[in-house]
């Protein structure tokens, strides 16, 4: 399975994780998600660029696009 990691600014508690996490689960039921809380990177599987960076603004926070 291929792991994409994304950068998402604006999280800066669990509560952000658990929303964040939630809204691309929503998107995308079977995305496994890793967080970075400090970092913001974002690690996900299955979902797309463009679920994670719709659930990002569903969830309230900046979508900054993938990391290489």
């Amino acid at each position: 399975m291929t792991i994409t990691t994304y950068k998402i600014s604006g999280m800066d508690c669990q509560g952000c994780v658990k929303s964040l996490t939630r809204c691309i689960k929503g998107l995308s039921p079977e995305a496994t998600v890793e967080v970075e809380l400090e970092s913001g990177r974002v690690s996900v599987t299955v979902a797309t660029a463009e679920q994670v960076a719709e659930a990002a603004k569903m969830a309230g926070f900046s979508f900054d696009g993938p990391i290489a």
